[in-house]
């Protein structure tokens, strides 16, 4: 399941959804937004970050690999340039089957 569908529907969304939605603090989200080129929130004058649904994408890839997969910040700049050119599609999909592979296991222990 994609964060974008614990989210309601907008165009932007301040840092603290987003931070509460990943269940990462507000900090995590701005330093990962200076070490990531694909983290780009637009910043109003007050300096408050409005993210995208864009970013929101970037973000679930970048936690999945730090949080899930455990990369380090320079293993997962590497993992990104590496496949560059791999569509968002292919993370939903490795997304969709990691929870099927989950429940599967959880059957199994059931049994």
């Amino acid at each position: 399941m994609s964060v974008l569908d614990k989210l309601p529907e907008k165009l932007y969304y301040g840092i603290r959804e987003v931070s509460e939605a990943f269940d990462v603090n507000a900090s995590l989200l701005r330093f990962w937004e200076k070490e990531f080129s694909s983290i780009k929130p637009k910043k109003h004058g007050n300096g408050q970050r409005y993210y995208t649904k864009d970013d929101i994408l970037a973000i679930e890839i970048v936690f999945h690999l730090v949080k899930e997969r455990g990369y380090t910040i320079d293993g997962a700049k590497s993992h990104l340039k590496t496949y560059k050119n791999q569509k968002p599609e292919h993370f939903d999909l490795i997304r969709k089957l990691s929870n099927i592979k989950e429940e599967l296991i959880k059957l199994k222990n059931s049994m």
